[in-house]
């Protein structure tokens, strides 16, 4: 009896370190208040299943740091171009509009990410599966040097067929062919398909495979990106994955709509960089062949483009502290269309702020959401945003997966970043800001298309939805600090 009692109170002694031992890592992270609260809630009401959600899914690795970039000569470079840019920048205003409209927004980006800013680019909008996927092959299967692939979904499928054969002919005839996807959101790519690739010369690697996910903590930083670079001539970047679904809908969705972007010109070098890093974290290979990754092209079209990366690898939210400066310096409108909104705190009040100071916010949401919880709590923000006059639309016409800001006509982001946490602190995500008043005219028409397709809620019908769903709403807001 005595070595029974004297047991259990060594098991709830080592249990109560235990949990004051992981509540010290909570709040010894200093991160948003409400975020640190909720995960002090989660571990002290479920304190087994707690403290594995918060080893899983609550740790800021940007502070921690996945891997580092030291060693990569390369970023060297960057840096020094970076710095020139930014001593020259108060003469390059002067020269284009745009950028001088949004100059902070282009030094805030080399300052937080060395995202150089590039002037020669061609730029193509493509709205969805149709449009893109024709693009995508013809630009592979006219591949002569290299082709540099990383997605978070590759799907098995008809699409998917289409490039893999290409991919594999050209691997046939001597180009290089890399090919980065990632383990959790292509878990339907068969070993078969994998083996297939690398037989016929193809390199191939997954970004952090998580064999036992209840073993590692990093299931929840994942690879978001969407990137294709061709010959270093040509790049990709978007929200559309390789999935038949952007072609042919799926059981839920007859058509799913998204923004994707083709670029010709500097900025490809860019999303090369971005791809030659994460391909230098998988492999350690360092390419230094820069001729031969990053050739000059003849694009003489003048469209200013900075291409940012964001992830937990980062020093700074990129993403995110760019997107609060470009909406608070809004004066006339912004734009938002998003699959996903979990604002934090402080995008949140940004986004009110700006239209109670009377520019005309429109945001686009999912008339029908794809994730139950995350949908859940991004209907809770609707009644403060329409209090504050921003007008919200909900998608009917399939699901809406574009990630856009358009911001007073000389700025729009179009990328792989959603508006929620886990896009901005969470996931490795790339974004293009382009500078250039045509091609947001170009951005704002698909827009106002869009918005043709989707039904303005009324404030008077939304206070009068059943009780039930807002406490649903209600429920989800408290965990949404968690997703």
């Amino acid at each position: 009896m005595f070595q029974s009692v004297f047991l259990n109170s060594i098991i709830n002694t080592i249990y109560i370190i235990t949990v004051l031992f992981v509540l010290y890592l909570i709040i010894k992270e200093r991160g948003e208040p409400i975020r640190t609260v909720a995960w002090i809630m989660v571990v002290v009401s479920l304190p087994v299943f707690g403290m594995i959600l918060y080893f899983y899914f609550g740790q800021n690795w940007r502070k921690v740091k996945i891997f580092s970039r030291k060693g990569l000569d390369d970023l060297n470079i960057i840096n020094e171009l970076s710095n020139k840019q930014l001593n020259n920048l108060s003469s390059e205003s002067i020269k284009n509009k745009n950028i001088a409209e949004n100059i902070q927004l282009v030094k805030l980006l080399l300052n937080n990410s060395k995202a150089l800013l590039s002037k020669r680019n061609k730029l193509k909008i493509l709205k969805d599966g149709e449009q893109t996927y024709p693009e995508i092959l013809d630009a592979i299967e006219k591949a002569q040097q290299h082709i540099h692939i990383e997605y978070y979904i590759f799907e098995e499928g008809d699409i998917a067929n289409k490039i893999i054969d290409i991919l594999i002919q050209k691997a046939r005839q001597g180009v290089e062919v890399r090919l980065i996807y990632d383990d959790v959101g292509s878990w339907s790519l068969r070993k078969k398909t994998i083996q297939k690739l690398k037989h016929a010369g193809i390199e191939v690697e997954s970004f952090m495979p998580v064999k036992f996910p209840w073993l590692t903590s990093k299931i929840n930083y994942r690879n978001h990106r969407k990137i294709i670079v061709v010959d270093g001539l040509e790049g990709f970047i978007g929200g559309i994955n390789i999935s038949d679904k952007y072609i042919n809908g799926d059981k839920r969705f007859s058509y799913w709509r998204d923004t994707h972007l083709k670029i010709t010109g500097d900025a490809v070098a860019s999303l090369q960089l971005v791809f030659l890093v994460d391909w230098f974290f998988l492999t350690r290979k360092l390419e230094n062949n820069r001729s031969f990754y990053f050739p000059e092209n003849s694009i003489e079209t003048i469209t200013p483009v900075q291409i940012t990366s964001s992830g937990p690898d980062s020093d700074w939210a990129s993403i995110f502290q760019s997107y609060i400066l470009a909406i608070s310096k809004a004066k006339k409108q912004v734009f938002i269309s998003t699959p996903y909104f979990v604002p934090d705190h402080s995008i949140l009040n940004i986004i009110k702020t700006s239209a109670l100071s009377g520019v005309d916010v429109k945001l686009i949401i999912p008339a029908k959401g794809d994730s139950k919880v995350v949908y859940w709590s991004t209907l809770s923000f609707i009644p403060e945003l329409i209090e504050a006059g921003v007008k919200i639309y909900r998608y009917k016409k399939g699901f809406n997966h574009s990630k856009i800001l358009i911001v007073d006509n000389s700025f729009t982001s179009i990328g792989t970043a959603n508006l929620d946490e886990r896009s901005f602190h969470q996931n490795f995500e790339v974004n293009a800001f382009v500078y250039d008043e045509n091609f947001a005219t170009q951005a704002i028409e698909m827009y106002k298309n869009d918005l043709r397709d989707s039904i303005l809620i009324d404030a008077r019908q939304w206070k009068r939805r059943p009780w039930y769903k807002k406490i649903f709403e209600s429920l989800a807001r408290l965990l949404s600090p968690l997703f």
